[in-house]
């Protein structure tokens, strides 16, 4: 036999050799995912047992009272899960630049499609440039009797107009209506990605028109970023605003009122409190000037677009010294005095150097927490679950009185990159901020399966739970609770973060009685146009703009305190 012949034996037999190893290694992989989901179903299992042994041992020592009304009431109800539906994931000029495809359409078939948004309670409001892009948009379908368009349980994209046939709506086996030519439905989609609940289905041939949910939150987007640009390039062309950096013009937009006067309407008198700048958008005006008390007002100068007036307000002066008459129709942008002065003003002595905050808190929590590890803590009882977690009351072994909540995350539930950074912006975000009035984020840890967040514990339950209990609250407590809320947003802003998911649920009680505000799933921390374009939020909290994809901003966790404050009173 010669040595080649030899070696190639010898390659043969490592080769089968490898493969057998491969295999072997393939039927234990295979094994491992049983045995974690065997893992997953005995720790749902132990979870459950964990909470009906709570429910037995609430009148135990060593369990306070709070604690007990707050599992007791937990299980009276089922909490509002937040929404989160990720934005078309493009840069903003890409998004200035590209236009979403445009279908032929008839003109028939462009009246019927405007036609149907208009007569819809969320899209009749659109402006003329958004309706018609979306008209353009819509591509067309056929179906042929029998067919299903929407299948029960699918994940629905897309919204759908009927302009030929018809297609009945079927409900866990039940019709519901019959759509018809002209009619709209499925239009959630375009809001945000949903479950679908009914069934459609073709009763004779169809044509439909389709409207993609991702063109529609492109649209959205798009037209908010015009308008958002075009707002900075005029700010820019006013003398007075030029000077100031991007985010602080962008802030001063945002707190614009636009007013509107006739020819001869006086805009500013003379001897009028000076606690407003006006800023010319369109028309002209005329600046009148008095040289004493007893001679009539005589012309100074005319103004027209870019310029501003009623700016000597701005460096202290209380009363008006001249007049300003309009001279035709007249548009003008108007900010208060002295928001004007806390954005241009720069931040206030709290904001001044977070930084060195954030690292005196780091290194505390580095060096109280350091050496711990999930070993240190003894599990006291359930406290509630999540969509992707749950939270134990837990203490330290060498410390009984030293408690925290420990929140529990399965790795599994969060396998989609858009998941996994909002767990990573969460974390950040918690271990950046420092306020009495935020539930504090005090070390994670992580092992094979789970990932763990040590969080400061609130035995006090939470709004939502005294709000059951009790109904609606009175006006002090309510007053006192609105307080902490815009204690902690404070905090939050101050640092360009968002919060997104304001609700009873999130602001927990601790044992004094205050609040604190806890959920930071949904937080963001704001980019250069400081506006944010996710649906996320929860049912009954979400402003308009989050709604429409429109772009959402600080402002958004305001429009949630309103909420809050009328959920907390009319409960």
């Amino acid at each position: 036999m010669s040595p080649y012949t030899g070696l190639m034996g010898t390659l043969r037999d490592l080769q089968f050799a490898l493969q057998l190893k491969i295999e072997e290694l393939r039927q234990r992989d295979a094994l491992i995912d049983e045995l974690e989901l065997e893992l997953d179903a005995k720790d749902d299992l132990i979870r459950r047992l964990q909470g009906e042994l709570d429910r037995l041992r609430l009148s135990a020592p060593g369990i306070s009272a709070a604690t007990a009304g707050q599992q007791r009431a937990s299980s009276l109800r089922v909490r509002r899960k937040a929404l989160v539906t990720e934005p078309v994931t493009l840069e903003p000029k890409l998004v200035l630049q590209n236009l979403p495809i445009s279908y032929s359409k008839s003109q028939e078939s462009k009246r019927l499609i405007e036609s149907a948004l208009e007569e819809n309670e969320c899209l009749k409001y659109l402006d003329r440039d958004q309706m018609l892009c979306l008209v353009d948009s819509a591509h067309p379908i056929t179906l042929k009797q029998g067919v299903c368009v929407v299948q029960e349980g699918d994940n629905g994209t897309q919204a759908y107009i009927v302009e030929e046939g018809k297609l009945e709506v079927i409900r866990a086996g039940q019709r519901l209506h019959i759509i018809e030519p002209g009619m709209m439905f499925e239009e959630l989609a375009l809001i945000h990605n949903h479950t679908c609940s009914t069934t459609v289905t073709a009763l004779v041939n169809s044509r439909l028109w389709v409207m993609e949910g991702q063109v529609f939150q492109r649209v959205m987007q798009r037209s908010s970023l015009i308008t958002i640009t075009q707002s900075l390039h005029f700010l820019r062309s006013v003398p007075l605003l030029c000077v100031l950096p991007e985010d602080v013009l962008i802030k001063v937009s945002d707190a614009l009122e636009e007013s509107h006067y006739t020819d001869g309407n006086y805009i500013m008198r003379n001897g009028s409190p000076g606690d407003k700048l006006f800023i010319l958008s369109q028309g002209q005006v005329k600046v009148l000037e008095k040289q004493s008390a007893n001679e009539e007002s005589m012309m100074v100068c005319v103004l027209s677009r870019g310029d501003s007036f009623g700016d000597r307000a701005l460096q202290g002066e209380d009363m008006r010294s001249m007049s300003v008459l309009a001279a035709g129709d007249v548009t003008c942008l108007v900010i208060d005095k002295e928001f004007f002065k806390k954005v241009t003003g720069g931040l206030d002595d709290a904001r001044k150097n977070p930084s060195n905050k954030t690292r005196s808190r780091a290194e505390e929590d580095g060096t109280v927490f350091g050496e711990m590890s999930l070993s240190s803590f003894q599990v006291l009882c359930n406290l509630g679950e999540g969509q992707y977690s749950h939270t134990q009351l837990v203490h330290l072994k060498s410390d009984p009185n030293c408690k925290f909540a420990l929140k529990t995350i399965r790795k599994q539930a969060i396998q989609s990159p858009g998941q996994r950074e909002r767990m990573l912006a969460e974390k950040h975000i918690l271990m950046d901020l420092q306020s009495p009035f935020i539930v504090r984020l005090h070390c994670t840890f992580k092992d094979a399966r789970f990932l763990y967040m040590l969080m400061e514990a609130c035995e006090g339950a939470d709004l939502w739970i005294l709000l059951k209990e009790r109904g609606s609250l009175e006006e002090d407590a309510v007053r006192f609770y609105a307080a902490c809320v815009l204690e902690a947003l404070s905090e939050l802003h101050g640092k360009g973060i968002v919060h997104r998911d304001l609700k009873p649920e999130n602001v927990l009680l601790d044992q004094r009685g205050y609040a604190k505000l806890t959920g930071f799933g949904c937080a963001k921390k704001l980019g250069s146009l400081h506006r944010a374009w996710s649906f996320c939020g929860s049912v009954g909290y979400q402003p308009p703009e989050v709604i429409l994809h429109q772009g959402h901003s600080l402002s958004a966790d305001l429009w949630a305190v309103g909420m809050l404050l009328y959920e907390l009173l009319n409960s």
